[in-house]
């Protein structure tokens, strides 16, 4: 059972690199967005121009990045013409269009599933409220004046969650 189970971790040793950075890739910030506003563009096409001015927020850098890692991966394709000024346009391929619908899958189970994801949320962001505005107790009184008792207060900012006052 050991040989079996090291057989197979053998022979997909060198996909786990390359599925995490595809499935990294896929849930980055910005490929997801250029896949789908190619997907809406006619003939699946866009400019780069008109990609960066789609994306708002979107540096020139992280376009370029983004547009040569999805062509690296296959999910478009780059043209470029011999104009003045140089004119590149990017196409969806059918590997990057047959991405948007497990990613609309995905959406529509969030959309489903967001009330209850929302809920979640609020329980332990109000559990973790309640655990930073309750005092601990002081490990040495050094931290004022040793002649001056200390008093609690408890506020939400500060490492410790708390601060000291002379009474």
């Amino acid at each position: 059972m050991a040989q079996r189970a090291k057989r197979i971790a053998e022979e997909n040793s060198h996909h786990d690199c390359d599925f995490r950075d595809m499935l990294s890739r896929v849930g980055d910030k910005w490929s997801l967005l250029v896949i789908f506003i190619l997907k809406g563009r006619p003939a699946f096409r866009g400019r780069f121009s008109d990609l960066k001015r789609s994306i708002p927020g979107i540096s020139q850098r992280m376009l370029t990045a983004t547009v040569r890692n999805l062509e690296r991966d296959g999910m478009l394709t780059r043209h470029v013409y011999a104009e003045v000024p140089p004119r590149v346009e990017y196409e969806l391929t059918p590997l990057g269009r047959g991405l948007t619908e497990p990613v609309l899958g995905l959406v529509s189970w969030l959309q489903s599933n967001w009330p209850v994801i929302r809920s979640a949320r609020d329980r332990f962001d109000a559990r973790k409220k309640a655990t930073r505005t309750i005092a601990r107790p002081v490990a040495s009184a050094s931290v004022a004046d040793d002649r001056e008792p200390l008093r609690r207060q408890t506020r939400s900012r500060g490492r410790m969650g708390f601060t000291f006052q002379r009474i």
